[in-house]
């Protein structure tokens, strides 16, 4: 497919703006929250400045092949010594780096999926069944989230049918509490991550039933809060990432075309428009936060299921914050960002990526499964084939069609 200029010319109309912007902030009281979106609009500025300086056709694209070998380096050899801090994050490193790779397009070849299935199953707490951060860690439910969605994506299907469901069954059980929520842990904190991490485990293991989902929706709906958005747990700040959590687990729990049976959801939109900053294009997680690249799935990842709940399309600018995407969160020499001050990372590699899906495809709901679908509308998003990315799951942030495989494998 051709390359569109809309990015271009949508970025033009954007820059040509920012002069009344930059006046209006000026007249603002100095405070560090301002001075902060300062500096970042004047980076993100400069960058656009400097793309709409050069010719159309040389319009950042996606990097495909420095992402990947970035991803390839570290999924096949021994991580650095400073990884060390991220000992008891290693379902979710696996999980990152070979997301992205299939967001990318690349297929994951039998030996990567068996060495993936194989250091999961070392995850694996003998006593519960789940999984725990690394060997000999104890089982934690976003590890168990985590180590089965790496599972999912690099079809470790063998490593799949070694999970104790019936362990880990009764695991989720012990950390369901009598309001519905659900703790990370052993003696761990209850909030709608914890919530959501284990509807999805449920549901991809095929074992989520009445028992597990009991008072979970009334549980998820008291987090709402007055602006619209979810906290962590009733009375605390809506958050981007604890709004997809419970927007998510509610939709599986229910279809997402029931959600305004169970919550605000004129006020959710509300919210969730008004994470996207029309400078910047990008989105951020709370009110009077900086954009985020992580928050082009977080946030941008309602957008599906707000749009299946509403019938409504584009509810988001998908082209702006392609144009973030692309401009912005690149890193040199490799891998995706959170803002131009930051450096590339695994989780900000995968989420960006997973952002940008949503900003090339619609999502269909239909007996139960989501469809995602190519936006070929040069007038929505950019269709060039250079920055095209997989289809995603928006329930599981995982490439199109593989939880349903999961679930099959379960289930057959």
């Amino acid at each position: 497919m051709a390359q569109s200029s809309l990015n271009y010319d949508t970025l033009q109309e954007l820059f040509q703006a920012s002069d009344q912007v930059d006046e209006f902030r000026i007249e603002e009281p100095a405070s560090k929250t301002i001075e902060s979106q300062m500096e970042v609009e004047m980076d993100i500025l400069k960058i656009y400045e400097d793309v709409l300086g050069k010719d159309k056709s040389e319009f950042p694209i996606l990097r495909r092949k420095r992402h990947s070998k970035y991803i390839d380096t570290f999924l096949n050899r021994p991580l650095p010594a400073p990884f060390t801090a991220l000992d008891a994050s290693q379902p979710w490193i696996i999980y990152w780096l070979v997301n992205s790779k299939a967001l990318l397009g690349e297929e994951v070849n039998s030996e990567l999926s068996d060495k993936i299935g194989d250091k999961i199953l070392e995850c694996v707490d003998a006593d519960t069944g789940a999984i725990g951060g690394g060997n000999g860690q104890m089982a934690h439910m976003a590890a168990t989230y985590a180590g089965l969605l790496a599972l999912t994506v690099s079809k470790s299907y063998k490593a799949a049918s070694q999970l104790d469901r019936s362990k880990i069954y009764n695991w989720l059980q012990q950390m369901k509490q009598p309001d519905g929520s659900f703790i990370m842990h052993y003696n761990g904190e209850a909030d709608a991550r914890a919530v959501y991490c284990a509807i999805c485990v449920a549901s991809l293991l095929d074992i989520l039933d009445d028992k597990l989902a009991y008072k979970a929706i009334d549980w998820l709906a008291s987090c709402q809060t007055y602006e619209g958005g979810f906290s962590g747990f009733p009375g605390d700040e809506a958050h981007g990432g604890y709004t997809f959590c419970a927007v998510a687990a509610l939709s599986i729990l229910k279809s997402p075309r029931e959600l305004a049976s169970v919550i605000d959801l004129d006020n959710l939109i509300n919210w969730t428009v008004q994470r996207q900053y029309s400078l910047e294009g990008g989105l951020s997680g709370r009110t009077n936060k900086l954009v985020d690249g992580c928050y082009s799935h977080w946030v941008g990842g309602l957008t599906p299921l707000l749009e299946i709940a509403t019938g409504q399309r584009d509810l988001l600018n998908r082209i702006q914050l392609q144009n973030y995407i692309l401009c912005c969160c690149q890193d040199e020499p490799a891998g995706l960002r959170d803002k131009p001050s930051t450096r590339a990372d695994f989780y900000h590699t995968n989420y960006v990526l997973c952002g940008l899906s949503m900003t090339q495809h619609y999502q269909e709901y239909k007996a139960g499964e989501y469809i995602g679908h190519r936006i070929l509308d040069p007038s929505i998003t950019d269709i060039s084939d250079a920055n095209h990315v997989r289809s995603l799951d928006p329930i599981y942030g995982v490439p199109s069609g593989l939880a349903s495989k999961m679930i099959a494998l379960y289930r057959a």
